[in-house]
């Protein structure tokens, strides 16, 4: 099944005591690169994350955004007794010594951040990942629909073009004896110009037109050029990743062409051979989006 590489998903909602949100897009790019933000204290679940949407996808850039928010985070207050002790002790021998009163309160204490401290219970990265997998699963399935249907769109528009290609190879295969015989005729009337009649030499004007017409015999590049575009219809029947094994057919055909092209000593067929380039062109530009 062809997929597209863009698609987005997103979702929201509450388990365990946590409020999830999750956004996941996805472009085209040669390999699989996940970009994910999340909570520092969840960076270690980004490898299940990764691992997670590599059952979904071969290639593509997704970007990932998490947010996982407690509804009621648990934490402990820690006092640092000998410390605070400590703390008090200095300012008191401070004040005995400057000559002033020493007027501090039992709250003065929380402005020294390392006497009282506030740790948020240890959460269970285990659980964590349940909650999270769920969304990042929901979310996957909601982009891959997107990237089939998109995929599926490709393999339309790319289809008709191919239907116009093979039309014009068609075209280029019927006009190339024609241009062989506007060759025969070409040089069997410059022959006559320049030379009487007797001297012509049959059986050497049929060894020219011969050797021009191996020249610019175009029959193995239709015969290849077909193959390819059999063979593009059949990659895009397949289950797997097409977009590399397409993206190869492709340069493969362009290459037939261009020797077409280069063979071409006719101008029917050099507008032919711009129309088929053209199209494969737009063919290319549409599978560098297909996974």
């Amino acid at each position: 099944m062809v997929k597209s590489m863009t698609g987005f998903g997103q979702t929201q909602y509450k388990a365990m005591g946590y409020d999830v949100k999750i956004e996941m897009k996805s472009v085209n790019h040669r390999y699989l690169d996940v970009n994910i933000r999340m909570p520092r204290r969840y960076m270690l679940l980004e490898e299940n994350i990764h691992q997670l949407i590599k059952q979904f996808a071969v290639r593509g850039r997704f970007d990932v955004n998490v947010r996982l928010d407690a509804e009621h985070q648990e934490a402990d207050v820690k006092v640092d007794k000998t410390l605070a002790e400590s703390y008090y002790n200095a300012l008191k021998d401070l004040a005995e010594t400057l000559g002033i009163p020493m007027n501090m309160r039992i709250a003065d204490f929380a402005r020294f951040s390392d006497v009282i401290q506030l740790q948020e219970t240890e959460e269970n990265l285990d659980s964590i990942w349940e909650i999270l997998k769920m969304g990042i699963t929901q979310v996957m399935e909601q982009l891959v629909a997107m990237r089939v249907f998109e995929g599926q769109k490709l393999v339309e528009d790319i289809s008709l073009r191919m239907e116009r290609i093979e039309q014009r190879v068609n075209d280029l295969e019927a006009r190339s004896p024609q241009v062989e015989e506007n060759y025969r005729k070409r040089l069997e009337s410059r022959l006559s110009e320049v030379l009487p009649q007797n001297f012509i030499e049959p059986q050497r004007l049929i060894q020219e037109a011969a050797i021009f017409s191996d020249k610019i015999s175009i029959t193995e590049e239709i015969t290849r050029l077909r193959s390819h575009i059999q063979q593009l219809r059949e990659i895009f029947l397949q289950e797997d990743s097409v977009g590399r094994k397409s993206d190869f057919l492709l340069q493969e055909m362009f290459r037939e062409i261009n020797t077409v092209a280069s063979k071409a000593n006719d101008a029917p067929m050099a507008s032919m051979v711009v129309e088929v380039k053209a199209e494969l062109e737009k063919i290319r530009e549409q599978i560098q989006n297909i996974e």
